[in-house]
């Protein structure tokens, strides 16, 4: 990301609203970048709900420090500093409040906190703010919650958005040296929480879901309508890698053992065999809403949301999120 802004957002325009101290105007200079700083909270959060509170405490903050801005750096630039640290003190509370037991599968991993995230939330424009697809997939957010916050900010400011040193430097208060080391062992964690993957996280990506994958995804829901098992079975890789939200752990599973996990809990059993599905998207993901009429209801409930990514047309990962208490995902409740 560069500092490349639009004429309305002009630094001195902005300094001008800021010794008026005009709340209307202030609002309408600062309101476009929105989508994007929240997409930069999601990242260092993993979770929808705190990306939206800190972005608008992101605004808070910066509403409050307006007339600290001297037009050194950018807007944008002055904002996407304000939003980090927020998300920084934010971590700091959530890790202190949120223990996880130690005698749980996963314990202390950050995907506890993990949502799904919005397509129609993303950025529209991608002349300002390129989101490309694997900087904002499941597998990558959670990837990057392996990193301590400060270094995560690091490698997001530096490997994401493309800022140099110096400036990821002024932004956390760090020295030049301190965000090299940094973002060089945080590449490392990546890549061993990525392996296979392309590093390159800068190179703009299509947002455009392939043939293939459509047609998995089709496939994966006509299975589950049918209670085909065994075509269920066929859609998945050997070494799927499976995450069930709220329940924190991912497991790496043979497409049997996942397949017998969920009839053994249930599922596609009498009473949990009459299904519906919904093709959507999350995270620039395919997926698929899933909806249960169970003996005891007229209608197809909104069950989960699954949300798959597919390599050599078969599911490589699996996130299952429940999806009942989720409204900005804006799917029917029922059907």
């Amino acid at each position: 990301m560069t500092d490349a802004r639009p004429a309305d957002d002009d630094e001195a325009t902005f300094i001008a609203v800021a010794r008026s101290h005009d709340a209307a105007r202030f609002a309408l200079i600062t309101e476009p970048y929105r989508r994007e700083l929240q997409v930069h909270c999601y990242r260092m959060l993993a979770n929808y709900d705190d990306a939206q509170d800190m972005t608008q405490e992101t605004f808070l903050r910066a509403w409050h420090k307006r007339e600290s801005f001297k037009g050194h750096a950018t807007l944008r630039t002055w904002l996407y500093r304000i939003a980090t640290n927020a998300c920084l003190d934010f971590l700091d509370k959530r890790n202190d409040r949120t223990p996880v037991p130690a005698e749980l599968p996963g314990a202390g991993s950050e995907v506890r906190h993990l949502q799904p995230y919005p397509d129609r939330m993303l950025p529209e424009d991608p002349q300002e703010s390129v989101v490309a697809r694997e900087t904002i997939e499941l597998a990558f957010i959670v990837a990057v919650q392996h990193l301590p916050p400060r270094q995560r900010a690091v490698f997001i400011l530096r490997d994401v958005l493309g800022w140099p040193a110096s400036k990821a430097a002024g932004a956390l208060e760090l020295t030049v040296a301190s965000v090299t080391s940094a973002l060089q062992r945080a590449r490392v964690t990546m890549r061993e929480q990525l392996p296979g993957r392309r590093l390159d996280w800068r190179s703009p990506a299509t947002h455009e879901l392939s043939r293939d994958e459509r047609g998995v995804v089709k496939s994966y829901m006509d299975a589950h309508e049918r209670n085909d098992l065994d075509g269920l079975t066929a859609l998945l890789r050997d070494d799927l890698r499976f995450t069930m939200l709220p329940d924190p752990g991912t497991l790496i599973v043979t497409a049997e053992d996942a397949v017998d996990g969920w009839v053994s809990h249930g599922l596609f059993q009498r009473g949990y065999d009459d299904w519906r599905c919904i093709a959507t998207t999350v995270n620039l993901m395919p997926a698929a809403a899933l909806y249960l009429r169970t003996a005891d209801g007229p209608e197809h409930r909104l069950f989960t949301i699954a949300v798959l990514r597919i390599a050599d047309g078969r599911i490589a990962e699996l996130t299952g999120f429940d999806a009942t208490d989720k409204p900005w995902l804006s799917l029917p409740a029922t059907l």
